[in-house]
């Protein structure tokens, strides 16, 4: 079904607030510099009310313009993982299989067969080569809620670390961060994380 045929959704003035601050953050020369950082490394995490993720969506569209246009100077990647996953399983002949298999034998068979493939030493160098510039200035990534279970944010994340060392990377999160933990959809509670930081409270 595409978005277009999707029922109107009601948009929430606080997360629209914040979401306006983004753009603003994202290209402050404290931001893209690391200051006030130390040691860490610029990983970020905007979480956001799950229900609201076609407001999200929109908004990471606008945004991109925005950039574009105000920007021009910056190089900013968005990633979409759902995108990465799905071409990252075609080329390698697995996509098709995939959903064979899942219609078939259900979901948990498909987890058991793509741990293998999907393995992060083999998606993240994917993802740098064929979705992030040379030298991005900042990384945006979204569709996290889109790849789970088959990904999980924190392994991307801890994955990503090497090769992109302190480039600022900002992650979409449909769920909750408190700053130690992620709970996907605010129900799924996942690995205990400290290295992120809240990019708008």
């Amino acid at each position: 079904m595409s978005l277009s045929s999707q029922p109107p959704h009601r948009e929430d003035p606080h997360l629209q607030d914040r979401l306006n601050q983004i753009s603003e953050k994202i290209t402050s020369p404290e931001f893209l510099s690391g200051q006030g950082l130390g040691n860490e490394i610029g990983f970020w995490i905007f979480d956001y009310p799950p229900e609201h993720e076609l407001q999200v969506r929109e908004y990471l569209t606008f945004l991109k313009g925005v950039l574009a246009r105000q920007h021009s100077d910056l190089t900013i990647d968005h990633v979409n993982l759902l995108r990465g996953v799905r071409d990252y399983l075609n080329e390698r002949g697995f996509l098709d299989k995939a959903i064979g298999m899942q219609q078939k034998k259900g979901d948990a068979a498909l987890l058991k067969a793509l741990r293998g493939p999907l393995h992060m030493d083999k998606f993240a160098p994917y993802l740098m080569d064929h979705f992030l510039s040379q030298d991005p200035d900042v990384v945006l990534m979204s569709g996290v809620g889109s790849v789970w279970p088959v990904m999980r944010a924190h392994s991307l994340l801890n994955a990503l670390h090497g090769p992109l060392g302190h480039k600022p990377v900002v992650l979409f999160y449909p769920g909750h961060y408190d700053g130690q933990m992620l709970s996907l959809f605010n129900q799924i509670a996942s690995n205990h994380y400290y290295r992120a930081f809240k990019l708008v409270p």
